[in-house]
């Protein structure tokens, strides 16, 4: 028997078995040690193409020791493909008032497909009292 015919099949083969998908395994804690300060929120602006495919899972925000505001925030992807993407937090004071700092830049990011991913961000001062969050596709 000529193997010469047999080739292309094995190769077809070795294709299928390679293009499988990849999946993460991930393990935590189950009896969770830090609780999350979770706080209902609608500080946070998406585009309407972005917010169709990332999704925000929760918005948790804390005071670090040195009394500044500290945010973090939880994204979903909810396709299965690589979403590239920009993110700004703003800061305001006490009074609602914008205070203007270097951290207002505009900082890109990716999340993979299915996979969720943190941003956080400090306050530049701790005269900073609340946030707002950009999410703008890439």
């Amino acid at each position: 028997m000529n193997p010469l015919p047999l080739l292309p099949l094995l190769a077809v083969g070795a294709l299928l078995l390679s293009g499988c998908k990849t999946t993460v395994n991930t393990v935590e804690n189950a009896q969770k040690q830090g609780q999350r300060q979770m706080i209902p929120d609608a500080r946070v602006i998406t585009d309407g193409n972005l917010a169709r495919k990332v999704s925000i899972v929760g918005v948790n925000q804390t005071m670090t020791h040195g009394g500044m505001l500290q945010v973090q925030v939880e994204l979903l992807n909810q396709t299965r493909s690589l979403q590239n993407f920009n993110y700004r937090f703003e800061w305001f004071d006490a009074a609602g008032m914008q205070v203007n700092s270097l951290s207002t830049a505009v900082i890109g990011s990716t999340i993979e497909g299915k996979e969720s991913r943190f941003i956080s961000a400090v306050a530049p001062t701790p005269a900073c009292k609340d946030f707002r969050l950009k999410l703008i596709e890439n």
